[in-house]
């Protein structure tokens, strides 16, 4: 197929799709744009993967920009990647599917729908995976290292993401498709690909992957390895709790796995140094981030001050001299994206016999929220540290009744993990450890105001006891 044939670029392609793309589009479990009006579309690209012949199903690749009024800034220009499937006819079981048929343009007479969840339409992404080149303004690629990918593989959706989109093919791969993407490369492919070629076994390798090439380079899709059979590393945790079972020794592995990955990463990409200059941009960042969530969540103002400290005991160190290394990190880490291997014993098993396990780390994709040049930026590893340590009180809370000292044992254990391996303890930098984890719950609390009010009280009963130790 020549490139001409396989793009549509018509001016009435997207004015055609705008009335269906309103209703369809918020309400979609990976928009960022809930609660706020859409006011326009524009197109960014637009390449026919599979065109539409007789009574078959064509498969439209578009990266869409969408506008918003603000906030958080006066307004928004958030790119999403859609795959929208063409038909004739949608067959009954495509009925939940259905996005709607444009009354006008190029696609007029015809159905659109969620592509993603064709089954012949999901296994021609992979075949495109299968073979690299570029396509339209779509660029598919593979490890170099890789092995041959099968065809045939069967595809199915996942519905658990909230971001964005997943596939798995034949239980053997899962490939992540981004739907609000950003300019430039995504960590959750960067960071995987550097530790492929460092050779750490902890993290799944990039199999194969998929770019725009025009008019700016996005990130749009990364196959992997399926871990079938795996268990998720938040479920393995409660499941201790309900059990009354100990979670030490899966913390303390996790600790050791965490600064394996972080070893891993300093050797294969570069490091600097946090000194006055980045250290003071950092606590006024995190400043900013607070001030900001006071104004969202109310019940955060009378601990403003108190926790504000927290960064300032930073800028105040690095006036003094002190300084901090700082590299790339997995910037979202928590219990959910750890993964026990099968057959690694899990909780099934004799009582602990999980932590000596094969734990993985995956979806370095950082909080999708946050810019893709902040996701990107060095960050001391004690960040990640953080992370995991709130994720152990988000598990305890969950419990009922709270259980606090499980969370504690848990954080003691990872701590000591992970200085086993890197030989520094993550508590001997109390102030940065506090900030970061300053930092994260507040970042918490907003979340769970808009999203599950809830859960509201797990995070402030960290921002009550981080104010406590001013």
């Amino acid at each position: 197929m020549s490139e001409a044939a396989s793009t549509r670029t018509p001016v009435a392609l997207l004015p055609s799709l705008a009335p269906l793309l309103h209703e369809w589009l918020p309400r979609q479990r990976w928009f960022a744009g809930k609660g706020r009006p859409v006011t326009g579309f524009s197109l960014v690209s637009a390449t026919e993967l599979l065109p539409v012949e007789g009574s078959g199903a064509g498969l439209l690749h578009l990266l869409v920009r969408v506008q918003q009024p603000g906030p958080p800034a006066p307004s928004t220009n958030d790119c999403y990647q859609l795959l929208l499937g063409v038909r004739k006819t949608l067959p009954p079981y495509l009925a939940p599917a259905l996005i709607g048929r444009p009354a006008e343009g190029p696609l007029a007479g015809l159905t659109v729908y969620e592509g993603l969840h064709d089954p012949r339409l999901a296994e021609l992404i992979l075949e495109r995976l299968r073979t690299p080149g570029v396509l339209g303004a779509l660029r598919f690629d593979r490890f170099d290292r890789g092995p041959a990918i099968p065809g045939g593989l069967a595809a199915r959706p996942l519905d658990a993401e909230q971001s964005n989109s997943s596939l798995v093919y034949g239980d053997a791969y899962i490939l992540k498709l981004f739907r609000r993407v950003h300019p430039g490369p995504n960590p959750d492919l960067e960071l995987p690909l550097a530790l492929a070629r460092a050779g750490c076994g902890r993290v799944p390798a990039p199999v194969a992957w998929y770019e725009s090439t025009a008019p700016e380079p996005y990130t749009l899709g990364v196959l992997q390895p399926f871990l079938r059979g795996s268990e998720d590393g938040w479920l393995l945790a409660l499941d201790s709790l309900a059990g009354g079972r100990s979670f030490t020794a899966e913390a303390c592995a996790l600790g050791r796995v965490t600064a394996e990955v972080h070893a891993a990463l300093a050797n294969a990409l570069p490091t600097v140094m946090l000194r006055r200059p980045q250290a003071e941009h950092l606590a006024a960042a995190m400043s900013e981030r607070l001030d900001a969530a006071a104004q969202a969540v109310p019940a955060l103002m009378p601990y403003a001050p108190r926790l504000r400290s927290a960064f300032d005991a930073i800028a105040s160190l690095a006036r003094h001299g002190r300084a901090w290394r700082a590299q790339r990190v997995h910037g979202d880490l928590h219990l959910g994206q750890t993964l026990l291997g099968a057959g690694s014993g899990g909780l099934s098993g004799p009582a602990g016999s999980s932590g000596d396990g094969h734990w993985s780390v995956i979806d370095f994709e950082g909080e999708p929220a946050r810019p893709l040049n902040e996701r990107r930026r060095p960050q001391p590893p004690v960040r990640d540290v953080a992370g995991m340590l709130r994720s152990f009180d988000y598990a305890a809370r969950t419990h009922r009744p709270w259980d606090p000292a499980w969370a504690e044992r848990c954080r003691t254990a990872f701590c000591e993990g992970y200085a086993e391996i890197s030989g520094a303890d993550p508590r001997t930098e109390p102030e940065l450890l506090r900030a970061y984890e300053t930092d994260k719950a507040v970042y918490e609390v907003v979340y769970e105001a808009r999203h599950r009010p809830d859960w509201l009280p797990v995070p402030m009963a960290a921002i009550d006891r981080l104010a406590a130790l001013t």
